[in-house]
């Protein structure tokens, strides 16, 4: 199982970045995949996750109707569109991806894999 997350960058407050996290062996048969991110000093927090089955998506507060989460099947990749961004939301960005069979979470317990992370800074 391996995830590669890419897209990260240097942007002004306001833009958009799209980060992509390549997913290869088993990783795309996944329950759910998942972006969390890690501020300097702060704890992993979530972001978004879609689940492989539904297609449901689930963001987190400070994020929702900025952020988008979605999945390509032919690509095997999942991304994060990422507009209106603030200098709040600079953060190594890392993508996960959980087997679990219970219900649901966004706890980064969950999650079984991770990729390596990308660096996403907002100026301001």
């Amino acid at each position: 199982v391996q995830l590669q997350a890419s897209g990260g960058g240097l942007v002004q407050a306001g833009g958009s970045l799209r980060l992509s996290c390549a997913a290869s062996g088993r990783a795309y048969s996944a329950s759910a995949m998942g972006w969390f991110r890690q501020a300097p000093g702060k704890e992993r927090e979530f972001v978004a996750d879609i689940s492989n089955w539904s297609g449901s998506t689930y963001y987190a507060d400070v994020v929702k109707g900025r952020f988008t989460i979605s999945r390509d099947n032919a690509k095997k990749t999942v991304s994060l569109q990422m507009n209106s961004l603030k200098p709040e939301d600079t953060a190594v960005y890392y993508c996960a991806a959980s087997y679990r069979t219970t219900p649901r979470t966004h706890a980064s317990s969950w999650y079984d894999y991770w990729g390596q992370g990308t660096q996403v800074t907002v100026s301001s």
